[in-house]
């Protein structure tokens, strides 16, 4: 096993489709993509210069892991996930082969809804500072006396925001926005799958010591069979808050599991919203241990061991 740090990939047998802050999108064929993970690292909308290693690793079979934990929990949830390795069509060389190894997703080709369907069930990061300012969050009205880090009362909101092109900034709207941007239907049925997928995942999470802050869904439209499917990433460190519950304390800014640690560095450092900040060697480890423990907390096995596997 090998600790490479792989922030850059290309394919010479398959087309690149897309290079996301961490994703990079092949196509394989016209209904079929293969989704490579890497172990870029964004913060506040800005990919970081250096990489954390095994990354990658851990944000595909988190992800892979929560797809299947979903499916049993929501049985009318469809998803994009069709497996972990490339078909045998596709013909990578070895040097490529070794680069994505462990880092692959095939996954069905879909039109992509262009809003970020975030789920909060506590109040923190932009929903605070909103519900500070105004007493809402994304324009919904929230009981007076909140503290930061409070359990948001009767259960779990959706708060959609903008999806930016790669370097602009996502925008917090409304739901009643997001409707206008997709279509009611649509709209209704993302907005009933991000809370269902939440619950259930924020209940899978608590029993295993994680209390799931918040957390970012994407969807897709099949445009065969109108219906609205999950895709992208799911509840990994990059895409949700991910709090130890065994030292939750509302009133505060929590520990975490997941990239606040870098966040809070960028900050403290002055660096928030530059480009081309390497973070150190104590901050790339700190961030890698705190995937890890997520991984192992959610998934039961340890990275290794996982790798060890496939």
């Amino acid at each position: 096993m090998t600790s490479l740090t792989v922030t850059d990939i290309e394919l010479t047998s398959l087309p690149k489709l897309a290079h996301g802050k961490v994703r990079d999108l092949f196509t394989v064929d016209d209904a079929t993509l293969l989704f490579v993970t890497t172990d870029r690292i964004s913060a506040y909308d800005i990919i970081m210069a250096n990489g954390v290693p095994f990354k990658g690793a851990i944000l595909t079979y988190l992800t892979a892991h929560w797809f299947s934990v979903l499916s049993k929990a929501i049985p009318d949830l469809k998803t994009h996930f069709l497996g972990l390795t490339p078909p045998p069509s596709v013909r990578l060389t070895a040097g490529e082969q070794a680069v994505v190894r462990h880092r692959t997703m095939l996954v069905r080709k879909l039109k992509i809804f262009p809003v970020e369907a975030i789920v909060r069930g506590y109040l923190t990061g932009s929903g605070y500072k909103e519900y500070v300012a105004k007493g809402t969050v994304h324009g919904i009205k929230l009981p007076a006396g909140l503290k930061n880090c409070d359990k948001i009362p009767g259960g779990a909101i959706y708060t959609p925001s903008t999806k930016a092109e790669l370097g602009a900034h996502d925008e917090n709207i409304s739901p009643e926005q997001a409707a206008k941007i997709v279509g009611e239907k649509y709209a209704k049925r993302i907005e009933e799958l991000a809370l269902k997928c939440y619950n259930a995942a924020a209940e899978y999470a608590r029993e295993r010591g994680i209390i799931i802050a918040d957390t970012k869904f994407e969807f897709g439209l099949d445009e065969s069979t109108d219906e609205v499917v999950l895709v992208d990433e799911v509840l990994t460190p990059d895409s949700s808050r991910f709090w130890p519950a065994d030292k939750y304390e509302a009133g505060r800014e929590q520990e975490s599991f997941d990239k606040q640690f870098l966040r809070d560095w960028l900050t403290r450092s002055g660096l928030k919203g530059k480009e081309g900040v390497e973070m150190p060697d104590d901050v790339v480890q700190a961030t890698a241990e705190r995937y890890r423990e997520a991984f192992k907390l959610l998934t039961g096995k340890g990275l290794d061991e996982v790798l060890g596997e496939n």
